[in-house]
């Protein structure tokens, strides 16, 4: 487990839904199409993935943070 794990603003979310897509193994999206994501630690083996999906953000609104 890495000391990571992913947020998003909700203010500055869309809804694209584009990081639902890239990493559905900690974000599913709620009945108006918003991110829920997984608050737990971000496995090591999902980190490129969350880099992934945080960079592919088109309104910047996740993040990686550390702990």
């Amino acid at each position: 487990m890495s000391d990571l794990v992913l947020r998003v603003n909700p203010i500055l979310c869309d809804g694209h839904g584009l990081c639902a897509e890239l990493l559905p193994e900690r974000i599913e999206l709620d009945e108006w199409g918003y991110p829920i994501v997984d608050a737990a630690a971000m496995p090591r083996s999902l980190e490129p993935h969350a880099r992934r999906a945080v960079a592919a953000c088109p309104v910047l609104a996740l993040r990686l943070e550390r702990r």
